[in-house]
């Protein structure tokens, strides 16, 4: 014969009177009448066709059922409350795990100090990246194999996702620009310019991200429109790696300004801006379906702050140099 379902509260009822050796003690310490207590006791024994108690004028005692139900009561409570100081950890960050999608360049440049800020605040978060071109990491967050994902802005406009386009099935968030630029070693003819249009590149050398990438493909549909053919004598996936190969000479390419900053400055390499590239942001991509964890939802405070902290110290920079004298 099946039991029937167990009722907590008459459970913990009963667990009162075996711990306290009686129904009065068990009364005043869970702050009930002892009539109640007992109605609730006889209605466990009564679910269940067993006798927990032998009663007496003074004490009770557990029958043969009642100690084996207390040793399997106590124990269920024991991991609810377990349960609970897990999910209290996972709400105070104090245990976790986050797994956050991104593409190579923007692992690299920009979000290196953003993990290192989420980390010195809540260190006992486990953090797992998962580096993957932007359209895979739309994918990747679609599918919540990652919790989100920092990519850029706009994803391809043909990009579907199980047959969906993927605005179906991502929230997708634009945080801050993403300017493009043209960069190309101090010897190129074009280094000196300080814009050029995308119609100058025609015939032009280029070493580019690969086809897979979300850049790249916005760039050839760019370029497409105006009926321009740059010649591509290389493509990969990594831009540390097409920065070298730019400063031995082998053409130009098209990368985001802040991936290219540190060259500059160093005078390595030269950034051009360019007319007529179609913007870009960096972003963030949630699911549309379903909450996000306590720690995602943290992280993306930690991002936001970064990347304000830092659009403001460029547009402090921007007019000190509006300022100076010429």
């Amino acid at each position: 014969m099946d039991l029937p379902e167990l009722h907590a509260d008459r459970l913990r009822a009963f667990l009162a009177v075996a711990r306290e050796g009686g129904f009065s003690r068990a009364a005043r310490a869970l702050g009930r009448t002892q009539s109640s207590l007992s109605q609730s006791v006889r209605a466990l024994e009564v679910e269940l066709g067993e006798t927990l108690f032998v009663r007496d004028a003074r004490d009770v005692e557990l029958t043969e059922a009642g100690q084996i139900l207390r040793e399997h009561a106590e124990r269920a409570f024991l991991e609810i409350a377990r349960a609970r100081d897990a999910l209290l950890s996972l709400r105070k960050l104090t245990r976790g795990t986050l797994r956050v999608g991104t593409s190579d360049t923007l692992a690299t440049y920009v979000l290196p100090a953003v993990f290192a800020a989420f980390r010195a605040r809540y260190p006992h978060v486990e953090l797992r990246l998962d580096n993957r071109t932007s359209p895979a990491i739309a994918a990747r967050v679609a599918n919540r194999d990652v919790d989100l994902g920092v990519l850029s802005l706009p994803l391809p406009a043909d990009l579907r996702l199980d047959g969906q386009p993927a605005s179906e099935l991502l929230r997708l968030e634009g945080l801050a620009a993403q300017e493009g630029v043209l960069i190309c070693p101090p010897q190129h003819p074009l280094a000196s310019r300080r814009s050029l249009s995308l119609q100058a590149l025609a015939g032009e050398a280029m070493v580019m991200l690969d086809r897979s990438t979300a850049s790249r493909a916005l760039f050839d549909a760019r370029m497409a429109a105006l009926s321009v053919r740059p010649q591509v004598v290389m493509e990969m996936s990594s831009v540390e790696v097409l920065k070298r190969l730019l400063g031995l000479g082998f053409g130009l390419s098209v990368v985001p300004a802040f991936a290219a900053r540190r060259e500059c400055e160093q005078g390595s390499l030269r950034a051009v801006r360019l007319k007529g590239l179609p913007s870009r942001q960096i972003g963030l991509a949630t699911p549309t379906k379903g909450p996000l964890s306590h720690a995602a939802r943290a992280f993306v405070e930690v991002l936001r702050s970064d990347l304000r902290s830092r659009a403001r110290g460029r547009a402090s920079t921007a007019h000190s140099l509006a300022r100076e004298p010429t």
